[in-house]
């Protein structure tokens, strides 16, 4: 090994160790001026050398090429979210519920950092990727920006494949020097270090970012148990000795009480902390317990996070108005004069419903309290009544659509009002919004605000139009040079992928009446593929458990009504997936394996069957080789079963493969 490279490997070692002393340590042994001149040094030579180049130096954590978006990227295993608790008497309950399945249970305490959630992949030691939690199956690849990051480390003593997953954050210092920044060059301030952090991962130019003063904080290992980690606590341990920054705020505790003096104490602190938080997080350490506790449809059973009591406000209430939501519920909001509260200005707030407003006697021109329910929706707590002046007037429900003008109705034993005209323009917009969302297709970019801007546009009336119109026309105006040309480009790229979806979010972003995420989620798994579904009984549907006969009513009735049936059909026809994919790959006979189909499946389109394929790990080929693993045939297979047979490569049956994929999920 030549002495220039000797020299270079050494100043990189050098330089990441002070660099993790520094940035995760918090400490240092070189001075600035020793560690510049070494990192100059290191620059140069590799300037000189572009053999001895390597993406993960340290001098390529400035930030690199510009990019042109963001690749979608499917969890190994899912990001599921916590569930919250917002007192300590549910946090008891919470704990109690636990205790019920494991008996007495030591739990961790950590911080709740107000971040944004991030799975971090190495492979023999070496960053791969960085993975945003996005719906908490699929998320954004962001390798680029959190490369910038000085405390997430490149290279690790580890020469295995390891995730670690942990919050992205923005320091309160970083953020101030951030918006001081921002008002010398007179752009937007942000409202808070999270959403400062969240923007800042998300730029396409990684100098952005790098210039932004980003950390992380890692506290999950997906495969602790696997790597033979007894507790929580050992794995978080054993990822600060590979360099990783970790929270020296963690307590390993068991009783109640302890915890909620400890929670009390950081409620008190939380205000001095470098990071913002928002709650507090418990998780069982024993690694064995959290896997017999399990899971829910949305949410680890082994941990929970207790949530600050809202912070709240005093404000003035100017007037009261009403917003047309898909289901053409009326939902009254209270416009306020702006106030700032838990990081963010508010200048609206829900008023819930008719029944609330006069139940706390809310009128226009009070001064009312408002805080943020969760942490996150604005909400009017009570009018200020003493302090009225006789200026204030009670609000009158309005009889008619704000939007379209057509009657409101109150249906017996609802609290809530209704729009009933289906062409509502309010409704339209809340609907094909609601289709887009994160939760459901997540188009990135076609938020409410874009959906409302195209359908005023007249690009965008239906579901559908988003398939077929709205590209068009964009396309039309990107061919005309428009100055929105790269958003427009993102956005045509954005509805391309989302045709890919699994089937549980095309369902839930249909808007079925009480479907919702969970209910989607089980129906695509139960039928399969959406052929299955339109074409189930009611007396079916209620033999699946959570399925009861008024949800099972509004399918059936959905699927019936010919408008609903010919969307559908577009759909399809403009290469929507119509089968059940989840993000996470199970574990199956296929798994690793390449498959070739061929013949006619009676069960599955061949589109629906290689998705399922890929689901359950397998690559689908699309002829058969020495290295094929399995032929997949149905009725009127040719010539590529007759050459598995040559090459002696194992074939399945219909019958076969149905048994297979019925194996797995059971599995």
């Amino acid at each position: 090994m030549d002495q220039v490279k000797d020299r270079i490997l050494q100043l990189r070692k050098m330089l990441n160790e002070y660099s993790y002393q520094y940035y995760v340590l918090n400490q240092s042994s070189v001075s600035d001026a020793q560690f510049d001149s070494l990192f100059n040094e290191l620059a140069s030579l590799e300037a000189q050398h572009p053999e001895y180049a390597d993406p993960l130096s340290i001098t390529q954590r400035v930030g690199g090429v510009v990019q042109e978006g963001f690749t979608k990227v499917a969890h190994a295993k899912p990001m599921l979210s916590m569930g919250d608790v917002f007192s300590f008497e549910e946090l008891k309950d919470w704990m109690d519920g636990v205790e019920k399945v494991t008996g007495p249970t030591v739990f961790s305490v950590e911080n709740k950092i107000d971040g944004l959630a991030m799975s971090l992949l190495y492979r023999n030691g070496r960053f791969v990727q960085a993975v945003t939690r996005g719906d908490g199956v699929i998320g954004e690849d962001v390798t680029m920006n959190v490369k910038t990051i000085r405390s997430v480390p490149m290279e690790i003593d580890f020469q295995q494949d390891l995730e670690v997953r942990g919050e992205v954050y923005m320091p309160k210092d970083s953020f101030a020097k951030l918006n001081a920044r921002q008002k010398e060059e007179n752009k937007p301030l942000f409202a808070n270090p999270r959403n400062a952090a969240a923007g800042s991962v998300r730029q396409l130019d990684p100098k952005i970012a790098a210039g932004r003063g980003l950390d992380a904080i890692l506290y999950y290992v997906p495969d602790a148990r696997q790597l033979g980690f007894k507790t929580h606590a050992e794995s978080l341990a054993w990822i600060a000795k590979l360099g990783f920054r970790t929270n020296p705020r963690n307590r390993i505790m068991s009783d109640a009480d302890e915890i909620t003096a400890y929670i009390q104490e950081m409620t008190a602190q939380r205000n001095s902390l470098p990071f913002d938080i928002d709650g507090m997080v418990l998780k069982v350490n024993d690694l064995d317990l959290e896997e017999k506790l399990g899971y829910t449809q949305k949410t680890p059973k082994w941990e929970i996070a207790y949530k600050f009591p809202a912070e709240e406000a005093v404000t003035r209430l100017e007037d009261i108005f009403i917003t047309i939501g898909r289901t053409g519920k009326a939902t009254p909001n209270a416009k306020l004069t702006p106030v700032r509260l838990a990081g963010t200005q508010v200048s609206a707030a829900t008023l819930h419903n008719e029944d609330m407003i006069r139940q706390k006697d809310i009128r226009i021109g009070d001064q009312v309290v408002v805080h943020k329910a969760g942490d996150i929706i604005p909400e009017v707590v009570s009018a200020l009544a003493d302090q009225r002046d006789g200026s204030q007037q009670p609000y009158v429900f309005p009889a008619l659509c704000p939007v379209c003008g057509s009657p409101l109705h109150r249906y017996e034993d609802e609290a809530a009002h209704y729009c009933v005209n289906a062409d509502c323009p309010a409704r339209v917009v809340e609907s094909i919004a609601h289709f887009a969302s994160r939760d459901a297709m997540n188009i990135d970019g076609l938020g409410e605000k874009g959906v409302e801007e195209y359908h005023a546009s007249g690009w965008l009336n239906t579901v559908e139009d988003i398939y077929s119109l709205l590209p068009q026309k964009l396309q039309e105006q990107i061919d005309q040079k428009t100055t929105r040309e790269v958003s427009y480009k993102k956005l045509i790229k954005a509805i391309e992928a989302s045709k890919a979806n699994s089937l549980e979010k095309l369902l839930y972003g249909l808007g079925i009446r009480q479907i919702g995420e969970k209910a989607a989620d089980v129906l695509a798994r139960h039928f399969d593929t959406m052929d299955n579904l339109k074409h189930a009984a009611v007396e079916e549907l209620t033999e699946i458990p959570d399925i009861g006969e008024v949800t099972a009513d509004a399918i059936v009735t959905f699927f019936q009504d010919e408008k609903n049936a010919a969307m559908i059909s577009a759909l399809e026809a403009d290469g929507l997936n119509m089968i059940c994919i989840k993000g996470e790959v199970r574990e199956s006979m296929f798994t690793n394996k390449t498959c070739v189909l061929t013949g006619g499946l009676s069960r599955y389109s061949r589109k629906e069957a290689q998705a399922l394929l890929e689901s359950l790990g397998a690559k689908v080929a699309g002829s058969v080789s020495a290295r094929t693993d399995f032929v997949i045939y149905g009725e009127d297979a040719g010539s590529k079963l007759d050459k598995a047979k040559q090459l002696g490569v194992k074939t399945l049956s219909e019958e076969e493969f149905q048994q297979a994929v019925d194996a797995a999920r059971q599995g």
